[in-house]
């Protein structure tokens, strides 16, 4: 039981990447696709709202999107106190499709998987034990790095913008400790600069990655305790990949507020 308890864990954390032997320029497909998928429902979703909008008889589906524009454009007005045309934008997309990501969860451990093994096995021909799916792209280091990494070149560009070239140069070597110190107040504006997407990118991938391992370990469980316990699990879940997705905005929101401001 061990070993088939443990060949299951390896295979529900294991990535369908391309190429197959992995390697570091190998892409975890499975990621970039639900990602990728993800994104597009999104998109779809929030576009046809748009298009229909009504003031006069807003749908459910209209007013539980007002809703979310509206928290996230409060809570921006709240903390981004300049001028952008992005950052609202911006701040909308990266909720709402980390929240998606995250809710991807909540779905049976075995669906998905089960799913694409017999596509493998009666459309391509593949051994269904050497297929594999990860459904949960927040769980994957490399999706959450990705999307830190690019705030954090958000935060160098405006950065630029509201210093210029040169004002910004001046003030990685000027703070916090005066220009007369420049090379250690570097060293602490890089430190500074890197440790942000990090910490972004470890706390999502961190919590989501625990929550997949502890459904994985709940499949194991005879069915009648996987309702008892994964029932009151899943519930409490959806409070952790809601509260990720706004502490992943928010960050994005401080982090970009402060580099427009003079130090």
């Amino acid at each position: 039981m061990a070993g088939n308890a443990t060949d299951y864990i390896k295979h529900h954390l294991t990535h369908a990447t391309v190429p197959h032997d992995g390697g570091f320029w190998a892409i975890n497909i499975d990621t970039f696709s639900v990602s990728l998928v993800l994104g597009f429902i999104f998109l779809f979703v929030f576009t046809r709202v748009a298009k229909t909008f009504s003031m006069e008889n807003p749908g459910r589906l209209q007013l539980f999107i007002e809703m979310i524009v509206e928290m996230v454009a409060n809570q921006v007005k709240d903390v981004f106190h300049a001028k952008s045309a992005v950052i609202a934008p911006l701040a909308l997309t990266i909720f709402v499709w980390v929240f998606l990501m995250n809710t991807m969860d909540l779905l049976p451990v075995d669906l998905l998987p089960y799913i694409a093994q017999l596509i493998g096995e009666h459309v391509f021909g593949a051994d269904p034990h050497h297929v594999y799916l990860r459904v949960v792209p927040s769980a994957d280091v490399n999706a959450t790095f990705a999307m830190s990494l690019s705030v954090m070149f958000c935060i160098i560009g405006f950065s630029i913008k509201a210093k210029g070239l040169g004002g910004y140069i001046h003030e990685l070597f000027s703070a916090p400790f005066g220009p007369k110190v420049g090379p250690i107040n570097f060293v602490f504006q890089i430190i500074e600069l890197l440790a942000k997407p990090i910490s972004l990118a470890l706390r999502l991938f961190g919590n989501m990655y625990a929550g997949e391992l502890i459904f994985i370990l709940i499949a194991l469980l005879p069915f009648w305790a996987q309702w008892l316990l994964g029932a009151p699990w899943a519930i409490f879940h959806i409070l952790i990949i809601t509260l990720q997705a706004f502490v992943f905005m928010m960050l994005t929101i401080v982090y970009l507020s402060l580099a427009v401001e003079d130090h």
